[in-house]
């Protein structure tokens, strides 16, 4: 009997969209993609989508959906009150029927919150953890997927600590030697003319947005209502309540 051997790039590749709204999450299925991470306000990195995007989403796909849970932009260390709605909202995903959620808590510091991280996992119970590119940011990567896959994290979406994945590459190579039971899943920056680069190195998931910008208005709006000077990873923006109470007295 003959035993043939399938090459290296004959073998199956899953392919990820991130996706930000339902037209987004149809044009991924509609392309071909297997898996769909579901988030909004891409331009920040991606939030989690309201209650009314997770049951549209969910009625009108038939792939897969992991959700993003982060519930607002900037870092990834969450007050009390901020960790207590992430965890709602994955109990939320549970209840809905989403396949996965995609989430992930540091320290000031930088490093992996494992407790809380651990707690999130727990939450999600049977339903697939992508640990996010928070990753790209903890000072020591191969500890912290270690720490990752002893929580019982199964997929790790990382462009290996740089700004696109393929200048990342040598450190997702080297997380991939490393791994054990997590999939290590490279993002950002990947393309139709990069892609297979990807699985030639032997990964077998990519994920990426494919965004195209459409022109949306018939023409422009006389006031920005985008704020880009507010936006930075290290700060925070929030109500004051000095702020809020000298307005009142002012006018009260």
């Amino acid at each position: 009997m003959s035993v043939y051997l399938i090459p290296e790039l004959e073998l199956f590749m899953l392919v990820e969209v991130c996706a930000n709204s339902v037209e987004s999450a149809l044009n991924a299925e509609k392309g071909g993609a297997d898996r769909i991470e579901l988030c909004t306000e891409l331009g920040v990195g991606g939030i989690t989508p309201s209650f009314g995007l997770l049951k549209s989403v969910r009625e009108r796909t038939s792939i897969p959906v992991r959700v993003l849970i982060r519930p607002r932009s900037g870092d990834f260390t969450y007050s009390d009150t901020e960790f207590d709605g992430m965890v709602k909202d994955i109990e939320l995903c549970a209840s809905l029927g989403f396949d996965g959620v995609v989430s992930g808590v540091l320290h000031k510091d930088l490093t992996l919150d494992a407790k809380r991280t651990a707690k999130l996992v727990k939450a999600a119970g049977p339903l697939g953890f992508t640990f996010h590119r928070a990753f790209d940011w903890v000072p020591n990567p191969i500890r912290t997927l270690h720490q990752l896959q002893g929580m019982g994290v199964d997929h790790l979406l990382s462009s290996g600590q740089q700004k696109t994945a393929l200048e990342g590459i040598d450190l997702l190579a080297a997380l991939l030697q490393e791994k054990t039971s997590c999939t290590i899943m490279p993002g950002s920056g990947i393309r139709s003319d990069n892609a297979l680069l990807f699985k030639e190195r032997g990964f077998r998931e990519i994920h990426l947005s494919g965004t195209e910008v459409v022109r949306h208005l018939e023409k422009e709006a006389k006031v920005p209502m985008s704020a880009k000077n507010n936006l930075a990873d290290g700060m925070l923006l929030r109500t004051s309540a000095d702020i809020i109470s000298k307005v009142v007295a002012s006018v009260k």
